[in-house]
């Protein structure tokens, strides 16, 4: 597979509908302490560009990554070849040469239709995972990634019919309690960056209760920060559903392009029969449509309705919002120092148990 890189200047990239391959995307990495680089590629007589972020957690391990790109991509036959196509030719450009590249793919997976039909409760077994996607490779040498950064399975919302339909199209509970949060008082404000700190305790709290990685402080920080204004720039909005002066649930969301995605969230274990996680999720859903979205992405989801994996919580809630779960490829890695790789890879390993 022939493949043309070229070095680009990072706020080059193109107008997006994904957020993580936005040049304020990488400005939001480069304050966590990531470099970033960016680069037009052409292939087959597909053009894109996709944005790299690198950088070196010491011990001689240093990784490049790949946020959610790159936004094009080829037949699912494809996907290993172009992998490694393209990072043999992005290794050019890395200096130092890092342990390996991280690709977070946006792309369907080989498995989505197998899944959707019921024939598997997830991908299958990694080995046989790995072996699908090498097939056509050289090199054989494509690993399917510990962790996925983003996840693979996703909860979207059509919401370009009207707010009307929109309701309709959801489960009935879930059309009543929006209802129910409203006549109950619960309301919905645009909130500033100093409510930030309010908003981390409430998700430290949340973090402790459902048992998912907890990021740190400076991570939402970084989304606020002063950013030179662009056109086509992503927006950033910060929404509290509140009682009286009690908050119930805070949402992040962003919106890039035509998609707005629930980017975190929180909600409080004290008056839950207000439904405050209800009345900020259709206050966003509102929001985006306002601003001309087509598509809420509400973010991680279980594959399917499996009451022993650890989102099934997440999708009795967001399940019932009249949208449709999108199965992605997740997070693949490429190895360029095998032995460094083994032991970060094993590393991360050990951190999940």
């Amino acid at each position: 597979m022939q493949l043309d890189l070229r070095p680009k200047e990072v706020y080059g990239l193109f107008p997006t509908d994904i957020l993580f391959q936005t040049a304020y995307w990488s400005q939001v990495k480069s304050r966590l302490g990531w470099k970033a680089l960016a680069f037009d590629f052409s292939t087959s007589g597909h053009s894109g560009d996709v944005l790299v972020l690198a950088k070196n957690f010491g011990n001689k391990f240093s990784a490049a990554y790949v946020p959610q790109g790159p936004e094009y991509g080829p037949e699912p036959e494809d996907y290993g070849r172009f992998l490694e196509t393209m990072s043999c030719s992005l290794v050019k450009y890395l200096d130092p040469k890092p342990t390996f590249i991280r690709y977070d793919l946006p792309w369907e997976s080989h498995y989505a239709r197998d899944i959707a039909q019921g024939e598997y409760s997830a991908p299958p077994e990694t080995r046989l995972v790995e072996l699908r996607m090498n097939f056509g490779t050289q090199t054989w040498n494509l690993r399917k990634a510990v962790t996925n950064m983003t996840f693979a399975d996703a909860y979207v919302v059509d919401i370009t019919p009207s707010e009307e339909e929109i309701l309709h199209s959801m489960k009935p509970k879930t059309r009543y309690n929006i209802r129910l949060a409203k006549k109950r008082g619960v309301h919905v404000f645009p909130a500033s960056v100093e409510m930030l700190p309010k908003f981390y305790d409430l998700y430290r709290q949340t973090a402790m209760r459902d048992g998912f990685y907890l990021c740190g402080y400076n991570s939402f920080l970084a989304l606020f920060s002063p950013m030179p204004e662009e056109a086509n720039s992503p927006e950033v909005h910060f929404l509290i559903a509140a009682h009286d002066n009690d908050l119930l649930a805070c949402a992040i969301i962003t919106i890039s392009g035509k998609t707005a995605t629930y980017l975190f969230g929180a909600s409080s274990s004290e008056k839950r029969n207000l439904m405050g996680p209800y009345a900020v999720q259709w206050a966003a859903i509102c929001l985006a449509r306002s601003k001309g979205c087509h598509v809420y992405d509400m973010g991680a989801i279980s594959p399917t309705k499996d009451p022993a994996h650890p989102f099934f919580g997440l999708y009795r809630f967001k399940s019932g919002f009249g949208g449709r779960i999108v199965h992605r490829t997740g997070s693949w890695d490429y190895p360029l120092d095998q032995n460094l790789y083994n032991t970060f890879r094993n590393s991360e390993m050990m951190s999940r148990e």
